[in-house]
C-alpha cells in the first residue's frame, strides 16, 4: 500500500492524525496538507503532521492519489468543488465524516465527474481535543472504520481505501452509508447530546454554587465528549436528524419507564435496569478489546 501523494484537506485532529500514520508508516511519498488560514501553515509543518502545507485547494491536490477530506461535514462541498479542476483523474478521494448517506450523495457524482472515484469512510475514532497539537499516530489502530461503498463505486478503489485504513492500524468494516448512519446515531451521535444535556443541567447556573464542586470522576467521565468541538456536532446531528431524533425518542421513552419506577418505589425494576446495563456493557466489553474514543 503506498500513494505518490495523499493530500488531507482538513488538519485538524482527524487529518492531523493520519497524516503522522500515514508518514510513520511509510504510506506516501509526500502528505500535502490543506488548510485554511496562514498560520497553520507553519504549525503543521512544525508539528510534522504533514510534509507541506498549503491554502490553495488546487496546488493541494494537483498530484494527489488519494484525497482525504476531513473538513467538517458541512463545509466537505465547497472544499472538494474548489478542488475539483486540478483533480488527477482516476484519483480516490474519501472522507472521515461522522455521517455518511448525505455525503456520498452529495459527493459521489461530483467526483465521478471529474473522471475520479469516491469512497465514503469514518473512522471510529477520535477525542474530544482539537487541533494538529493534539493529534497522534496511533489514533487509529484497532479502531473499526466504515467503509460505505455504493452500487456506483469502483472495486478497485473500494479494496484500496479498505487497505488504506488497514494500513493505518484500523479494522476496515463495510456498510451501506444509511445502515452506517442509523447504527451510528444510536452508539455515537446519542452520546454526544446525552452528554452535552448533562453538562447544560446539572452545570446550570441556576443550581447552588456548591452543584459544581460535587461533581467528581464519573460526572467527568460522563460528559467527556461534551468538550468536543459545538460547530462539528451542529452539523453531524443535523445531518443524521432523522435517525438521530429517533434515537432520542427511544431514549426518552426508556427513562420515563424508569422515572415511574422510581415514582412508585419499585425497586425490583430499578435494580433490573442497572443489571441489564451492567450485564450488556460487559459483554459489549469482553468483545471490544481496545475501543476507540470518539
Amino acid at each position: 500500500m503506498h500513494f505518490q501523494q495523499i493530500t488531507l484537506a482538513g488538519v485538524g485532529l482527524l487529518g492531523g492524525s493520519l497524516g503522522l500514520a500515514v508518514k510513520k508508516r511509510g504510506l506516501a511519498k509526500q502528505v500535502v496538507g490543506l488548510v485554511r488560514r496562514d498560520y497553520s501553515i507553519a504549525e503543521c509543518e512544525k508539528l510534522g503532521v504533514v510534509d507541506h502545507a498549503t491554502r490553495d485547494p488546487l496546488r493541494a491536490i494537483e498530484n494527489a492519489d488519494l484525497i482525504v477530506l476531513c473538513t467538517p461535514l458541512a463545509r466537505m462541498r465547497e472544499v472538494l468543488q474548489q478542488m475539483l479542476p486540478a483533480l488527477k483523474r482516476d484519483a480516490i478521494v474519501t472522507d472521515v465524516g461522522s455521517a455518511k448517506a448525505s455525503v456520498v450523495q452529495e459527493l459521489e457524482p461530483l467526483v465521478a465527474g471529474a473522471g475520479a472515484h469516491f469512497v465514503g469512510s469514518h473512522p471510529m475514532a477520535g477525542a474530544e481535543k482539537m487541533g494538529p497539537g493534539a493529534a497522534r499516530s496511533d489514533l487509529f489502530v484497532n479502531a473499526v472504520c466504515v467503509i460505505t461503498p455504493t452500487p456506483q463505486s469502483s472495486p478497485e478503489a473500494v479494496t484500496r481505501v479498505e487497505n488504506f485504513w488497514d494500513a493505518v492500524g484500523a479494522r476496515p468494516l463495510k456498510l451501506t452509508p444509511e445502515a452506517h448512519d442509523e447504527l451510528v446515531s444510536r452508539s455515537s451521535h446519542l452520546p454526544h447530546v446525552v452528554a452535552a444535556e448533562l453538562a447544560n443541567y446539572v452545570l446550570s447556573p441556576a443550581h447552588p454554587k456548591e452543584q459544581a464542586l460535587l461533581c467528581a470522576n464519573g460526572f467527568r467521565d460522563t460528559t467527556r465528549i461534551a468538550a468536543s468541538s459545538p460547530e462539528m456536532w451542529r452539523d453531524i446531528a443535523m445531518a443524521n436528524r432523522k435517525n438521530l431524533a429517533r434515537a432520542l425518542g427511544v431514549l426518552i421513552e426508556d427513562l420515563k419507564e424508569f422515572q415511574l419506577a422510581l415514582e412508585n418505589a419499585d425497586a425490583k425494576a430499578v435494580e433490573i435496569f442497572f443489571e441489564e446495563a451492567r450485564l450488556r456493557r460487559d459483554a459489549w466489553s469482553g468483545q471490544s478489546a481496545s475501543p476507540s474514543p470518539e
